[in-house]
């Protein structure tokens, strides 16, 4: 059996633009037994999958630090590690840009306000703005050197390119050729860049908002009961099999099971039901989820990472460090545009000074003005900013999308297939009807039945056999018990095979059925699933079964009509209840009668169509159908956040949520193509207006500071966006 691949996603440090990241990303890729990377500028991660089950972190580890950055392997508590990381980024980049003004301020005071021309003047500007550019600006040098070192270029190139152009000029003229001098243009330009990073690093925290309030969900400490003493501990040190007491008004701590006491729990971050759950001996409750009444004792089954709220986090996190598709293209512009710029710098100076005639330095301004403004970060932001905020938001709606793929494939969705039992319908089926023929009375119908049934796993099956035991009916004991899928199931009780299913199950075995049939044509055309219960080609009985459809169902599928989506209903169940319940519901086509093996198959023609179909189950017996479907959309269980077999999984189990996954990945497309669309109409603009001497060196920096600042923020605006 060939090995799984694995995955490890590392923390990255040091990358200042999208350059950066396709560099790391490229050389990653080049290591053997690598089989994928990806490096997400906006989340400064790197996910790697590696060929086998072995991780190859020494591998990875020293590539990226050849290349000159850092890395670091993600641990069990990264979450808080990555908000202690931000802040200390923040509190770095401010104070960088703080000691830079506070050295730039003279300088432009000297140079511009006073204008004096003296060489004390000049001495001093060319210390000061000297340690800007050598201390605070060493990390353009730094990523410059490398860049060039790997055969690429990126930010750090252009910006050191253009204020060490400006800084030796003037420090030429200063000291040799007694000239003109611009100290405030590579001072200040630094000073702006740094601000913009300052700012860039705060805005990013407030996108990335989401997990943070997911962590502040948690409980910090967890009243423990140790040797019969109550002890209060901190949350990590809570093992698997711990007694814990929780009273009103507290937290619960980790996931885990009741022993004693009674309460009612909100489980409204989870479930999104508003009103309190009541909660007994043998029911699992939630961690982060909040007492309200009465206490109780339970056991801890899950922790740290195992837990609902860790499974969630992780999800988040994963989502947010991965690529959409679109991104391609801004990483393909990024490729060129460094190169592209740099050259187009240099016919700037050379038409400026050999074939305009203009002074050297003029020339140099306009060289070092198109040099800045070009850089790209602004681009290498537009669309990680916008995932982050967009999967954030998903996160506090219910909606766990789990890639930017998954998120950027929404927006193209044309046809949705719903699973019925447990999507469209609660899942949890009642007996309406029991009718009895030949000779047998209606429990004895139900006995046989449920007694045949009591070896399924049905939903069906929990249906009858919760009748029968209402009723007080004792099970008979069965033997050669067979499931038949789609159709039914068989059994030998007391001596006599009997079998219990849909139409085809009774004509497969001879029964021939003609004066009941008008009573099952009825009780299907009022959306009950009916079930025969038949024994050596005789129809004994009939159990019929009702599903009842979620209240929120045919609300969430008007809605989706009016997106112009077409839906449909794919069902195991007979053609007659499945287009009654179509029926009252509203939905456009209905699929039944189909084997679970051949629901993807359904999918797969659908597609064929040339329109991208989502999928929408449970995610056990629609597994295949959900990884056929363009996207897989999964009705979480509450407790099983991490299905695997869906793109996107809806926590509260609200087929009204699909809605708003659709209605998130539209807002966040279009923030998306918004954030690369100014990205470069800004470059495109600003170049020409930089190369025709329009626009001061130090000014230009300052814009390519804002331009990445206002990408953030614009990604930020998706916060407001109504679902």
């Amino acid at each position: 059996m060939a090995n799984q691949n694995i995955k490890q996603t590392y923390n990255i440090e040091g990358m200042h633009c999208a350059s950066c990241s396709l560099l790391i990303e490229n050389s990653l890729k080049e290591v053997p037994g690598i089989k994928k990377a990806v490096v997400n500028f906006a989340t400064q991660k790197a996910t790697v999958e590696f060929e086998g089950d072995k991780s190859l972190d020494i591998e990875v580890l020293s590539t990226v630090q050849k290349i000159g950055y850092k890395a670091g392997l993600t641990g069990e508590d990264e979450v808080d590690k990555n908000q202690k990381r931000r802040e200390r980024e923040i509190k770095k980049e401010r104070n960088f840009f703080f000691l830079s003004l506070i050295l730039t301020v003279p300088v432009v005071v000297l140079s511009m306000v006073l204008m004096d021309k003296s060489f004390y003047s000049k001495l001093v500007q060319s210390v000061l703005a000297g340690i800007v550019q050598f201390f605070i600006g060493w990390r353009f040098y730094r990523g410059a050197y490398y860049a060039t070192k790997n055969g690429s270029a990126n930010m750090d190139t252009l910006i050191a390119i253009g204020t060490s152009a400006a800084y030796f000029f003037s420090f030429a003229s200063t000291y040799f050729l007694n000239g003109e001098i611009f100290y405030e243009t590579s001072a200040l330009l630094i000073t702006f860049v740094v601000l913009g990073k300052w700012l860039e690093a705060r805005v990013k925290g407030k996108a990335s908002e989401a997990i943070k309030k997911l962590l502040g969900l948690q409980a910090k400490t967890a009243r423990v009961v140790q040797n019969g003493v109550e002890r209060d501990i901190p949350i990590k040190e809570v093992l698997v099999g711990d007694i814990i007491i929780v009273r009103p008004g507290e937290k619960i701590p980790v996931d885990g099971q009741i022993i004693d006491g009674y309460s009612s729990v909100d489980e409204s971050m989870i479930s999104g039901e508003s009103l309190p759950l009541d909660k007994k001996a043998g029911d699992f409750v939630i961690g982060a989820t909040f007492n309200k009444t009465g206490s109780f004792k339970f056991k801890a089954l899950k922790i740290g990472k195992d837990t609902v709220l860790s499974q969630i986090i992780k999800v988040v996190e994963e989502a947010q460090s991965s690529k959409a598709p679109i991104q391609k293209f801004a990483d393909l512009v990024s490729s060129f545009f460094v190169p592209a710029v740099v050259a187009i710098s240099l016919i700037t100076f050379v038409s400026w000074y050999f074939l305009a005639g203009s002074p050297f330095f003029v020339a140099l301004v306009a060289f070092t003005a198109v040099l800045v403004i070009a850089c790209p970060c602004a681009l290498g932001l537009a669309t990680p900013t916008a995932i982050l905020v967009g999967t954030g938001k998903g996160a506090e709606n219910g909606v766990l999308i789990k890639g930017g793929e998954a998120l950027e494939i929404a927006n193209k969705i044309k046809i949705i297939v719903f699973d019925k039992t447990g999507t469209l319908t609660k899942g949890k089926p009642e007996v309406t009807n029991v009718v009895a023929f030949d000779k047998i009375s209606e429990d004895q119908v139900l006995q046989i039945g449920a007694s045949v049934e009591k070896l399924s796993e049905h939903s069906l099956a929990e249906a009858i056999i919760k009748k029968a035991k209402e009723k007080k009916l004792e099970f008979l004991p069965v033997v050669d018990f067979q499931a038949v899928p789609g159709h039914g199931i068989r059994g030998e009780a007391n001596g006599i095979k009997y079998f219990l299913g849909n139409k085809k199950l009774s004509e497969n075995n001879g029964t021939i059925i003609q004066k009941e049939i008008g009573l099952i044509e009825k009780l299907e055309n009022e959306g009950k699933t009916v079930m025969q219960l038949t024994a050596d080609s005789t129809l004994l009985g009939l159990i019929a079964v009702a599903d009842t459809v979620k209240e929120t169902t045919k609300e969430a599928i008007a809605e989706l009509h009016q997106m112009k989506i077409r839906t449909i209903m794919i069902t195991g169940d007979n053609k007659r209840t499945a287009q009654a319940i179509a029926k009252q519901i509203g939905i456009d086509e209905v699929l039944a009668e189909v084997m679970p093996e051949d629901k993807a198959r359904e999918v797969i023609k659908l597609q064929q169509t040339g329109l991208k179909v989502a999928m929408v189950g449970d995610g056990i017996n629609d597994a295949p159908a959900l990884a056929a479907a363009n996207l897989g959309i999964v009705m979480g269980s509450g407790t099983d956040i991490a299905i695997e077999a869906g793109g996107i999984v809806l926590v509260k189990n609200d087929l009204r949520d699909v809605v708003k996954a659709i209605k998130l990945s539209k807002a966040t497309m279009r923030k998306i193509k918004q954030n690369m669309f100014w990205a470069l109409f800004y470059n495109s603009v600003g170049i020409p207006i930089a190369a025709l001497g329009l626009l001061r060196a130090e000014l230009a920096g300052l814009a390519m500071a804002l331009s990445s600042v206002s990408v953030v923020l614009n990604s930020i605006l998706l916060k407001r966006t109504k679902l």
